[in-house]
Protein backbone atom coordinates (compact mmCIF):
# COMPACT_ATOMS: atom_id res chain seq x y z
CA UNK A 1 0.00 0.00 0.00
CA UNK A 2 1.44 3.61 -0.98
CA UNK A 3 1.94 6.32 1.15
CA UNK A 4 -1.44 8.51 -0.02
CA UNK A 5 -3.63 5.19 0.30
CA UNK A 6 -2.72 4.92 3.93
CA UNK A 7 -3.46 8.45 4.61
CA UNK A 8 -6.98 8.05 3.08
CA UNK A 9 -7.94 4.48 4.60
CA UNK A 10 -7.82 2.24 7.58
CA UNK A 11 -8.26 -1.21 7.49
CA UNK A 12 -9.43 -3.70 9.68
CA UNK A 13 -8.56 -7.54 8.24
CA UNK A 14 -10.97 -9.62 10.14
CA UNK A 15 -11.01 -13.48 10.15
CA UNK A 16 -13.82 -15.16 12.01
CA UNK A 17 -15.98 -18.56 11.96
CA UNK A 18 -17.37 -17.44 8.83
CA UNK A 19 -17.28 -20.47 6.77
CA UNK A 20 -15.67 -19.82 3.40
CA UNK A 21 -16.75 -16.49 3.77
CA UNK A 22 -13.58 -13.68 4.52
CA UNK A 23 -14.48 -9.97 5.17
CA UNK A 24 -12.00 -7.15 4.54
CA UNK A 25 -13.52 -4.08 6.46
CA UNK A 26 -12.63 -1.13 6.07
CA UNK A 27 -13.43 2.60 7.85
CA UNK A 28 -13.20 5.07 5.31
CA UNK A 29 -11.16 8.67 6.99
CA UNK A 30 -11.55 10.67 4.35
CA UNK A 31 -14.97 11.17 2.44
CA UNK A 32 -16.47 11.90 -1.08
CA UNK A 33 -19.18 14.99 -1.41
CA UNK A 34 -21.81 14.33 -4.10
CA UNK A 35 -24.39 16.53 -5.92
CA UNK A 36 -27.08 14.73 -7.62
CA UNK A 37 -28.54 17.06 -10.04
CA UNK A 38 -32.08 17.52 -11.19
CA UNK A 39 -33.37 14.42 -9.37
CA UNK A 40 -37.02 13.53 -7.99
CA UNK A 41 -37.02 13.96 -4.46
CA UNK A 42 -39.49 12.01 -2.66
CA UNK A 43 -40.00 13.25 0.99
CA UNK A 44 -42.31 14.44 3.79
CA UNK A 45 -45.53 14.10 1.09
CA UNK A 46 -43.84 15.83 -2.22
CA UNK A 47 -42.30 15.03 -5.08
CA UNK A 48 -39.72 17.90 -6.49
CA UNK A 49 -37.11 18.26 -8.98
CA UNK A 50 -34.06 19.24 -6.70
CA UNK A 51 -30.46 18.98 -6.94
CA UNK A 52 -29.05 17.79 -3.80
CA UNK A 53 -25.67 18.40 -2.37
CA UNK A 54 -24.10 15.80 0.13
CA UNK A 55 -21.07 17.01 1.97
CA UNK A 56 -19.45 15.57 5.17
CA UNK A 57 -21.92 12.64 5.70
CA UNK A 58 -25.20 14.85 5.86
CA UNK A 59 -27.50 16.93 2.99
CA UNK A 60 -25.57 20.46 2.98
CA UNK A 61 -28.36 22.03 0.56
CA UNK A 62 -31.29 20.64 -1.41
CA UNK A 63 -32.89 23.46 -3.97
CA UNK A 64 -32.70 24.07 -7.40
CA UNK A 65 -30.04 24.63 -9.82
CA UNK A 66 -27.35 24.28 -7.27
CA UNK A 67 -24.06 25.96 -8.62
CA UNK A 68 -21.41 23.98 -6.21
CA UNK A 69 -17.89 25.75 -6.21
CA UNK A 70 -15.68 23.25 -4.43
CA UNK A 71 -14.75 19.42 -4.93
CA UNK A 72 -17.73 17.53 -5.63
CA UNK A 73 -18.55 14.35 -7.56
CA UNK A 74 -21.63 15.05 -10.04
CA UNK A 75 -24.35 12.70 -10.22
CA UNK A 76 -27.00 13.14 -13.02
CA UNK A 77 -30.58 12.18 -11.48
CA UNK A 78 -32.70 13.37 -14.58
CA UNK A 79 -35.57 10.60 -14.80
CA UNK A 80 -34.15 8.98 -11.53
CA UNK A 81 -36.02 9.24 -8.09
CA UNK A 82 -34.09 9.82 -4.77
CA UNK A 83 -35.71 8.10 -1.17
CA UNK A 84 -34.60 8.95 2.33
CA UNK A 85 -32.69 5.65 2.91
CA UNK A 86 -35.49 2.80 4.20
CA UNK A 87 -34.95 2.08 8.06
CA UNK A 88 -36.02 -1.58 9.00
CA UNK A 89 -37.02 -2.03 12.74
CA UNK A 90 -37.54 -5.56 12.54
CA UNK A 91 -34.26 -8.03 11.11
CA UNK A 92 -32.56 -11.02 12.47
CA UNK A 93 -29.02 -11.10 11.08
CA UNK A 94 -27.90 -14.62 13.16
CA UNK A 95 -24.74 -13.52 14.72
CA UNK A 96 -23.16 -14.73 17.15
CA UNK A 97 -23.92 -18.50 17.34
CA UNK A 98 -25.97 -19.33 14.00
CA UNK A 99 -23.96 -17.99 11.25
CA UNK A 100 -24.37 -20.75 9.02
CA UNK A 101 -27.62 -19.08 8.29
CA UNK A 102 -26.24 -15.59 7.88
CA UNK A 103 -24.30 -13.20 10.09
CA UNK A 104 -23.99 -9.08 10.23
CA UNK A 105 -21.61 -8.40 7.09
CA UNK A 106 -23.47 -10.51 4.77
CA UNK A 107 -27.29 -8.94 5.38
CA UNK A 108 -26.05 -6.01 5.56
CA UNK A 109 -24.83 -6.03 2.21
CA UNK A 110 -28.00 -7.34 1.03
CA UNK A 111 -29.80 -4.39 3.22
CA UNK A 112 -27.98 -1.46 1.73
CA UNK A 113 -28.40 -3.64 -2.31
CA UNK A 114 -31.87 -3.19 -1.09
CA UNK A 115 -32.12 0.67 -0.16
CA UNK A 116 -32.39 0.04 3.48
CA UNK A 117 -29.39 2.23 5.14
CA UNK A 118 -30.68 1.67 9.06
CA UNK A 119 -31.48 -1.71 10.48
CA UNK A 120 -32.48 -2.50 14.30
CA UNK A 121 -31.73 -6.19 15.05
CA UNK A 122 -33.06 -8.82 17.10
CA UNK A 123 -31.74 -10.80 20.33
CA UNK A 124 -33.00 -14.25 19.34
CA UNK A 125 -29.37 -15.49 18.80
CA UNK A 126 -26.64 -17.89 20.46
CA UNK A 127 -26.10 -16.55 23.19
CA UNK A 128 -29.21 -14.46 23.16
CA UNK A 129 -28.75 -10.83 23.27
CA UNK A 130 -29.91 -10.92 27.42
CA UNK A 131 -27.01 -8.46 29.01
CA UNK A 132 -25.57 -5.25 28.15
CA UNK A 133 -22.57 -7.01 27.70
CA UNK A 134 -23.54 -9.20 24.92
CA UNK A 135 -25.56 -6.79 23.52
CA UNK A 136 -22.26 -4.64 23.57
CA UNK A 137 -20.52 -7.44 21.51
CA UNK A 138 -22.62 -7.07 18.66
CA UNK A 139 -22.43 -3.59 18.22
CA UNK A 140 -18.64 -3.82 17.94
CA UNK A 141 -19.02 -6.34 15.63
CA UNK A 142 -21.20 -4.14 13.38
CA UNK A 143 -18.97 -0.98 13.55
CA UNK A 144 -16.14 -3.43 12.43
CA UNK A 145 -18.30 -4.65 8.98
CA UNK A 146 -21.55 -3.10 8.54
CA UNK A 147 -22.07 -0.78 5.68
CA UNK A 148 -25.31 0.06 6.79
CA UNK A 149 -26.17 1.95 10.23
CA UNK A 150 -27.58 -0.59 13.05
CA UNK A 151 -29.07 -0.86 16.12
CA UNK A 152 -29.19 -4.15 18.68
CA UNK A 153 -32.37 -4.25 20.79
CA UNK A 154 -31.89 -6.05 24.46
CA UNK A 155 -33.73 -9.54 25.05
CA UNK A 156 -36.28 -10.13 27.57
CA UNK A 157 -36.61 -13.69 29.17
CA UNK A 158 -38.32 -14.71 32.27
CA UNK A 159 -35.29 -14.10 34.56
CA UNK A 160 -33.66 -11.11 33.37
CA UNK A 161 -35.42 -8.11 34.21
CA UNK A 162 -32.96 -6.29 36.12
CA UNK A 163 -30.50 -6.84 33.29
CA UNK A 164 -33.34 -5.97 30.97
CA UNK A 165 -34.59 -2.79 32.50
CA UNK A 166 -30.70 -1.65 32.76
CA UNK A 167 -31.51 -0.17 29.21
CA UNK A 168 -32.87 2.83 30.59
CA UNK A 169 -29.50 4.46 31.20
CA UNK A 170 -28.64 4.04 27.19
CA UNK A 171 -32.07 4.98 26.41
CA UNK A 172 -30.00 7.30 23.65
CA UNK A 173 -28.33 4.56 22.20
CA UNK A 174 -30.50 1.11 22.15
CA UNK A 175 -33.22 1.02 20.30
CA UNK A 176 -35.32 -0.40 22.57
CA UNK A 177 -36.53 -4.18 24.25
CA UNK A 178 -37.82 -6.71 22.44
CA UNK A 179 -40.06 -9.26 24.52
CA UNK A 180 -41.13 -12.43 22.69
CA UNK A 181 -44.66 -12.89 24.28
CA UNK A 182 -46.54 -16.06 23.97
CA UNK A 183 -44.67 -16.95 21.35
CA UNK A 184 -40.54 -17.98 20.56
CA UNK A 185 -37.78 -20.12 19.66
CA UNK A 186 -35.25 -20.64 22.47
CA UNK A 187 -35.46 -19.89 25.83
CA UNK A 188 -36.81 -16.22 24.94
CA UNK A 189 -40.29 -17.17 25.27
CA UNK A 190 -41.94 -14.04 28.52
CA UNK A 191 -44.68 -15.60 30.27
CA UNK A 192 -44.74 -14.73 33.45
CA UNK A 193 -46.68 -11.97 34.61
CA UNK A 194 -44.90 -10.87 37.43
CA UNK A 195 -41.60 -10.50 34.53
CA UNK A 196 -44.06 -8.58 32.65
CA UNK A 197 -45.49 -6.62 34.37
CA UNK A 198 -42.20 -5.37 36.07
CA UNK A 199 -40.66 -4.29 32.40
CA UNK A 200 -44.06 -2.92 31.19
CA UNK A 201 -43.88 -0.40 34.03
CA UNK A 202 -40.43 0.42 34.62
CA UNK A 203 -39.78 0.36 31.03
CA UNK A 204 -38.10 3.91 29.80
CA UNK A 205 -37.76 2.66 26.46
CA UNK A 206 -40.14 1.14 23.32
CA UNK A 207 -40.83 -2.21 24.16
CA UNK A 208 -41.34 -4.28 20.73
CA UNK A 209 -43.21 -7.14 21.28
CA UNK A 210 -43.83 -10.66 19.01
CA UNK A 211 -47.07 -11.23 19.72
CA UNK A 212 -48.81 -14.96 19.01
CA UNK A 213 -50.49 -17.02 21.84
CA UNK A 214 -48.28 -20.61 21.66
CA UNK A 215 -50.85 -22.31 23.90
CA UNK A 216 -54.19 -21.29 20.99
CA UNK A 217 -51.30 -22.34 18.70
CA UNK A 218 -50.15 -26.01 20.45
CA UNK A 219 -54.32 -26.68 21.18
CA UNK A 220 -55.30 -25.76 17.13
CA UNK A 221 -52.35 -28.32 16.20
CA UNK A 222 -54.00 -31.18 18.67
CA UNK A 223 -57.24 -30.40 17.40
CA UNK A 224 -55.97 -30.87 13.67
CA UNK A 225 -54.38 -34.08 14.82
CA UNK A 226 -57.58 -35.34 16.69
CA UNK A 227 -59.11 -35.43 13.75
CA UNK A 228 -56.46 -37.42 11.98
CA UNK A 229 -55.36 -34.99 9.68
CA UNK A 230 -51.91 -35.45 8.37
CA UNK A 231 -49.90 -32.35 8.83
CA UNK A 232 -47.63 -32.58 5.99
CA UNK A 233 -47.88 -29.06 4.52
CA UNK A 234 -47.06 -24.85 4.83
CA UNK A 235 -50.72 -24.84 4.12
CA UNK A 236 -51.39 -25.93 7.20
CA UNK A 237 -49.31 -23.28 8.87
CA UNK A 238 -52.21 -20.49 8.72
CA UNK A 239 -54.53 -23.30 10.52
CA UNK A 240 -52.32 -23.45 13.17
CA UNK A 241 -51.15 -19.98 13.85
CA UNK A 242 -54.47 -18.76 13.27
CA UNK A 243 -55.90 -15.28 14.11
CA UNK A 244 -57.04 -15.71 17.39
CA UNK A 245 -53.48 -16.85 17.72
CA UNK A 246 -52.02 -13.60 17.11
CA UNK A 247 -55.52 -11.44 18.50
CA UNK A 248 -55.70 -12.93 21.79
CA UNK A 249 -51.65 -12.07 22.69
CA UNK A 250 -52.03 -8.29 20.97
CA UNK A 251 -55.19 -7.80 22.90
CA UNK A 252 -53.16 -9.01 26.06
CA UNK A 253 -50.33 -6.74 25.43
CA UNK A 254 -52.41 -3.50 24.82
CA UNK A 255 -54.16 -3.81 28.16
CA UNK A 256 -50.92 -4.15 29.94
CA UNK A 257 -49.32 -1.09 27.86
CA UNK A 258 -52.53 0.73 29.30
CA UNK A 259 -52.37 -0.17 32.32
CA UNK A 260 -48.72 1.32 32.78
CA UNK A 261 -48.65 3.34 30.29
CA UNK A 262 -45.79 1.37 28.15
CA UNK A 263 -44.76 2.80 25.20
CA UNK A 264 -45.62 -0.06 23.50
CA UNK A 265 -44.88 -1.33 19.36
CA UNK A 266 -46.52 -4.53 18.02
CA UNK A 267 -44.69 -6.27 15.28
CA UNK A 268 -45.54 -7.88 12.36
CA UNK A 269 -49.00 -7.69 12.42
CA UNK A 270 -50.94 -10.09 9.92
CA UNK A 271 -54.62 -10.49 10.41
CA UNK A 272 -58.06 -8.32 10.15
CA UNK A 273 -58.99 -8.66 13.23
CA UNK A 274 -56.46 -6.97 14.57
CA UNK A 275 -56.85 -3.70 13.23
CA UNK A 276 -59.80 -2.86 15.17
CA UNK A 277 -57.23 -2.41 18.31
CA UNK A 278 -54.64 0.46 16.53
CA UNK A 279 -55.87 4.14 16.24
CA UNK A 280 -55.36 6.69 13.37
CA UNK A 281 -56.93 9.61 15.67
CA UNK A 282 -53.57 10.74 16.81
CA UNK A 283 -50.46 11.91 14.94
CA UNK A 284 -47.46 9.23 15.35
CA UNK A 285 -45.25 11.67 17.22
CA UNK A 286 -48.18 11.18 19.96
CA UNK A 287 -48.66 7.37 20.11
CA UNK A 288 -48.28 5.31 22.89
CA UNK A 289 -49.16 2.44 21.35
CA UNK A 290 -47.74 1.94 17.57
CA UNK A 291 -47.96 -1.18 14.70
CA UNK A 292 -45.73 -2.73 12.37
CA UNK A 293 -46.51 -4.70 9.18
CA UNK A 294 -44.31 -6.54 6.73
CA UNK A 295 -44.02 -6.46 3.64
CA UNK A 296 -44.67 -10.32 2.78
CA UNK A 297 -47.95 -9.83 5.13
CA UNK A 298 -48.39 -7.17 2.47
CA UNK A 299 -47.36 -9.38 -0.45
CA UNK A 300 -48.39 -12.96 -0.15
CA UNK A 301 -51.57 -14.77 0.92
CA UNK A 302 -51.96 -18.29 1.97
CA UNK A 303 -52.83 -19.40 -1.70
CA UNK A 304 -49.55 -18.79 -2.13
CA UNK A 305 -48.43 -21.62 -0.11
CA UNK A 306 -49.13 -24.43 -2.62
CA UNK A 307 -46.73 -22.81 -4.77
CA UNK A 308 -43.75 -21.91 -2.17
CA UNK A 309 -44.31 -24.10 0.93
CA UNK A 310 -41.71 -23.46 3.35
CA UNK A 311 -40.10 -21.05 1.63
CA UNK A 312 -42.71 -18.51 3.01
CA UNK A 313 -43.67 -20.67 6.31
CA UNK A 314 -42.92 -17.81 8.87
CA UNK A 315 -44.63 -16.37 12.24
CA UNK A 316 -47.11 -15.42 12.35
CA UNK A 317 -48.26 -17.09 9.61
CA UNK A 318 -49.07 -15.54 5.92
CA UNK A 319 -52.89 -15.40 6.14
CA UNK A 320 -55.94 -15.61 4.26
CA UNK A 321 -56.57 -12.83 1.67
CA UNK A 322 -59.03 -10.66 3.28
CA UNK A 323 -56.22 -10.16 5.76
CA UNK A 324 -54.04 -8.72 3.26
CA UNK A 325 -56.50 -6.69 1.89
CA UNK A 326 -57.42 -5.30 5.05
CA UNK A 327 -53.92 -4.28 6.10
CA UNK A 328 -53.27 -2.41 2.82
CA UNK A 329 -56.47 -0.20 4.05
CA UNK A 330 -55.15 -0.36 7.79
CA UNK A 331 -51.55 0.95 6.10
CA UNK A 332 -52.88 3.85 4.07
CA UNK A 333 -55.45 5.01 6.62
CA UNK A 334 -52.62 5.46 9.74
CA UNK A 335 -53.71 2.50 11.76
CA UNK A 336 -50.94 0.39 10.56
CA UNK A 337 -47.51 2.92 11.18
CA UNK A 338 -44.38 1.27 9.98
CA UNK A 339 -43.83 -1.12 7.14
CA UNK A 340 -40.72 -3.33 8.49
CA UNK A 341 -39.19 -7.03 6.78
CA UNK A 342 -38.82 -8.93 9.62
CA UNK A 343 -35.86 -10.28 7.59
CA UNK A 344 -34.97 -14.22 8.81
CA UNK A 345 -32.96 -16.32 6.73
CA UNK A 346 -32.49 -20.24 7.24
CA UNK A 347 -30.58 -22.41 5.06
CA UNK A 348 -31.57 -24.33 1.85
CA UNK A 349 -31.39 -27.42 3.70
CA UNK A 350 -33.16 -26.58 6.89
CA UNK A 351 -36.15 -25.36 4.59
CA UNK A 352 -36.54 -28.60 2.66
CA UNK A 353 -37.10 -30.53 5.65
CA UNK A 354 -40.63 -31.42 6.23
CA UNK A 355 -43.31 -28.48 7.15
CA UNK A 356 -43.09 -29.25 11.02
CA UNK A 357 -39.11 -29.03 10.92
CA UNK A 358 -38.48 -26.62 8.57
CA UNK A 359 -38.09 -23.24 10.37
CA UNK A 360 -40.04 -20.06 9.99
CA UNK A 361 -38.55 -17.13 8.43
CA UNK A 362 -38.09 -15.49 5.05
CA UNK A 363 -34.86 -13.48 3.34
CA UNK A 364 -36.64 -10.08 2.37
CA UNK A 365 -34.13 -7.24 3.41
CA UNK A 366 -32.89 -6.98 -0.27
CA UNK A 367 -35.81 -6.69 -1.85
CA UNK A 368 -38.54 -5.05 0.39
CA UNK A 369 -38.30 -1.60 -1.74
CA UNK A 370 -38.83 -3.29 -5.18
CA UNK A 371 -41.56 -5.05 -3.43
CA UNK A 372 -43.08 -2.14 -1.90
CA UNK A 373 -42.51 -0.24 -5.26
CA UNK A 374 -44.09 -3.41 -7.31
CA UNK A 375 -46.94 -2.13 -5.37
CA UNK A 376 -47.00 1.37 -6.42
CA UNK A 377 -46.61 0.11 -9.99
CA UNK A 378 -49.51 -1.46 -9.17
CA UNK A 379 -51.46 1.31 -7.95
CA UNK A 380 -51.73 -0.18 -4.14
CA UNK A 381 -50.17 2.77 -3.08
CA UNK A 382 -48.41 5.91 -3.77
CA UNK A 383 -44.23 6.42 -3.39
CA UNK A 384 -44.45 9.23 -1.03
CA UNK A 385 -46.91 7.02 1.26
CA UNK A 386 -44.35 4.43 1.05
CA UNK A 387 -41.57 6.76 1.79
CA UNK A 388 -43.79 7.78 5.21
CA UNK A 389 -44.27 4.77 6.27
CA UNK A 390 -40.46 2.76 5.44
CA UNK A 391 -38.18 5.91 6.09
CA UNK A 392 -40.15 8.46 7.60
CA UNK A 393 -42.21 6.69 10.41
CA UNK A 394 -39.52 4.32 11.85
CA UNK A 395 -37.52 7.61 12.40
CA UNK A 396 -40.63 9.06 14.17
CA UNK A 397 -41.69 5.90 16.43
CA UNK A 398 -37.81 5.33 17.27
CA UNK A 399 -36.96 9.14 17.50
CA UNK A 400 -33.93 8.23 15.83
CA UNK A 401 -31.83 11.33 15.60
CA UNK A 402 -31.43 13.08 12.25
CA UNK A 403 -32.04 10.38 9.97
CA UNK A 404 -35.44 9.08 7.69
CA UNK A 405 -35.56 12.00 6.34
CA UNK A 406 -33.85 14.37 2.69
CA UNK A 407 -33.49 17.25 4.90
CA UNK A 408 -31.19 19.62 5.34
CA UNK A 409 -28.64 18.87 8.48
CA UNK A 410 -29.35 14.72 8.14
CA UNK A 411 -27.87 12.51 7.72
CA UNK A 412 -27.59 11.72 3.91
CA UNK A 413 -29.03 8.04 4.01
CA UNK A 414 -30.44 7.79 0.80
CA UNK A 415 -31.30 5.79 -2.26
CA UNK A 416 -31.50 6.61 -5.81
CA UNK A 417 -33.83 4.04 -8.10
CA UNK A 418 -34.92 4.06 -11.58
CA UNK A 419 -38.78 3.57 -12.01
CA UNK A 420 -38.25 2.72 -15.62
CA UNK A 421 -35.41 -0.22 -15.18
CA UNK A 422 -36.08 -3.22 -13.87
CA UNK A 423 -34.18 -6.12 -11.57
CA UNK A 424 -35.01 -9.79 -12.19
CA UNK A 425 -34.10 -11.37 -9.00
CA UNK A 426 -31.35 -14.52 -9.51
CA UNK A 427 -28.74 -16.61 -7.13
CA UNK A 428 -25.77 -14.55 -9.12
CA UNK A 429 -27.32 -11.46 -7.35
CA UNK A 430 -28.82 -12.32 -3.82
CA UNK A 431 -26.62 -11.31 -1.12
CA UNK A 432 -28.11 -13.46 1.62
CA UNK A 433 -25.80 -16.11 3.16
CA UNK A 434 -28.68 -18.93 2.66
CA UNK A 435 -28.38 -17.95 -1.15
CA UNK A 436 -32.05 -18.43 -1.55
CA UNK A 437 -35.06 -16.51 -2.35
CA UNK A 438 -38.76 -17.02 -2.60
CA UNK A 439 -38.51 -14.00 -5.45
CA UNK A 440 -36.05 -16.00 -7.78
CA UNK A 441 -37.04 -15.87 -11.59
CA UNK A 442 -39.27 -12.89 -10.90
CA UNK A 443 -38.74 -9.62 -12.07
CA UNK A 444 -39.51 -5.92 -10.53
CA UNK A 445 -40.38 -3.16 -12.36
CA UNK A 446 -37.63 -1.17 -10.67
CA UNK A 447 -33.68 -0.97 -9.87
CA UNK A 448 -32.04 0.53 -7.07
CA UNK A 449 -29.17 2.18 -8.52
CA UNK A 450 -27.69 3.68 -5.75
CA UNK A 451 -27.85 3.85 -2.03
CA UNK A 452 -25.73 5.97 0.23
CA UNK A 453 -25.24 5.89 3.54
CA UNK A 454 -24.44 8.83 6.19
CA UNK A 455 -22.99 10.34 3.27
CA UNK A 456 -20.74 7.07 1.93
CA UNK A 457 -22.00 6.10 -1.84
CA UNK A 458 -21.89 2.21 -0.24
CA UNK A 459 -23.81 0.08 -3.57
CA UNK A 460 -23.63 1.37 -7.01
CA UNK A 461 -25.02 -0.33 -10.18
CA UNK A 462 -25.27 -3.48 -8.66
CA UNK A 463 -22.02 -4.14 -6.66
CA UNK A 464 -21.48 -3.27 -2.75
CA UNK A 465 -18.64 -0.17 -2.68
CA UNK A 466 -16.32 -1.78 0.06
CA UNK A 467 -14.45 0.74 1.97
CA UNK A 468 -16.68 1.97 4.78
CA UNK A 469 -18.94 1.10 7.82
CA UNK A 470 -22.29 2.48 9.00
CA UNK A 471 -22.65 4.22 12.25
CA UNK A 472 -24.49 3.29 15.45
CA UNK A 473 -28.14 4.89 15.34
CA UNK A 474 -28.37 7.88 18.62
CA UNK A 475 -32.13 8.03 19.57
CA UNK A 476 -33.36 11.53 20.95
CA UNK A 477 -35.15 10.95 23.70
CA UNK A 478 -35.64 13.21 26.95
Amino acid sequence: MNNSSLIFFIFNVLFADKGNSFYLCTKQIEMENYIIKSVQVVNDGKIQTKDVYIKNGRFEKIDNQLNIQERVIELNGDGLYLTPGLIDDQVHFREPGLTHKAEIATESRAAVAGGVTSYMEMPNVNPPSLNLELLEQKYTRASQCSPANYSFFMGVSNDNAEQALMINQHKNDICGLKIFMGSSTGNMLVDNVVTLENIFSNSEVLIAIHSEHEGIAKANKQRLLDEGVIIDHARFHPIIRDVDTCYEMSVSAIQMAMKFDTRLHILHISTEKELQLFSNMLPLKDKRITSEVCVHHLYFTADDYDKYGNLIKCNPAIKAKENKEALWKALLDDRLDIIATDHAPHTWDEKQQDYMNAPAGVPLVQHSLLMLIEAYKEGRISLEKIVEKACHAPAECFQIKDRGYIQEGYFADAVLVDLNKSTTVSKQNLLYKCGWSPFEGHTFPASIEKTFVSGNLVFSEGKIQEGTVGMRLVFDRK
